[in-house]
């Protein structure tokens, strides 16, 4: 038997004994006797004080086991919901609204890092013709975020979605009183507006971010999905520009 078998073959009793508790092992088809228990324990321990890279080993290989089952489901919910996230015409678009390259944003109005975000994109997309950008009104800060959510959305039915997002990032805050002065920024008829904002396709919008964002696991705002690549935070335009050009390598 080789070391490394022998550390793999020890590490598998390590976490036996690290997930298990005694009783389970009496449910065994074939039971080990309290002898035979103790014996094996005492194998292990006297094992790893001899040899601690063990335990370090074995943790270190159940933590990667574990990450890489994530990354897995993260990527089976991508390629669930990915055709619902671009085809979705009840939502903000911003850039080539025909472009190919595709960036979906989760996001909410009063996020310091979404505010940051905000002109990071624009100069994207004046330098990148061919960019999409979806933008995922995801309102989880309280009810000015949702009040600016639904003023978004409904500055669609105006044609002014982009022009209006642009003026409120601009503000130092989302509210009553800046969501007035966006829309008339933007040139949104304000009553027209406020007409639209309870409407059923806003309510369905905000009840999908939810939704898609429980099945993607996602946490907070900004989070960015390019392709099969779900990326949460705030991002330097540098590293936003290096996967719109790797998926641009890609078509």
């Amino acid at each position: 038997m080789t070391f490394k078998t022998t550390h793999q073959m020890l590490g598998v009793l390590l976490w036996a004994l690290i997930s298990a508790p005694t009783t389970s092992l009496a449910q065994q088809s074939t039971p080990l006797d309290q002898v035979e228990q103790e014996a094996i324990k005492a194998l292990i321990l006297q094992t790893i004080r001899e040899n601690p890279e063990v335990l370090v080993d074995t943790l270190l290989a159940f933590e990667e086991e574990a990450q890489a089952q994530a990354e897995a489901e993260q990527h089976a919910a991508i390629a669930r919901v990915g055709d619902l996230l671009l085809a979705d015409g009840n939502t903000g678009v911003m850039g080539n609204p025909e472009g190919d390259i595709v960036l979906v944003e989760f996001f909410d109005y009063n996020c310091p890092y979404c505010r940051r975000a905000a002109p990071v994109l624009f100069e994207l997309i004046e330098e990148n013709p061919d960019l999409r950008i979806i933008m995922r009104e995801w309102p989880i800060l309280g009810p000015d975020s949702e009040l600016a959510a639904r003023a978004s959305l409904a500055a669609i039915k105006q044609n002014k979605f982009e022009a209006f997002h642009e003026a409120l990032m601009a503000h130092p805050r989302a509210n009553t009183v800046f969501i007035r002065r966006a829309a008339e920024q933007a040139g949104l008829d304000y009553d027209q507006l406020q007409a639209d904002m309870d409407a059923p396709e806003v309510d369905a919008h905000i009840a999908k971010s939810h939704d898609l964002a429980r099945q993607l696991g996602i946490s907070g705002t900004p989070t960015f999905l390019i392709g099969e690549t779900l990326l949460p935070g705030l991002l330097e335009k540098a590293d936003l520009q290096a996967l719109i050009s790797e998926a641009e390598d890609v078509d």
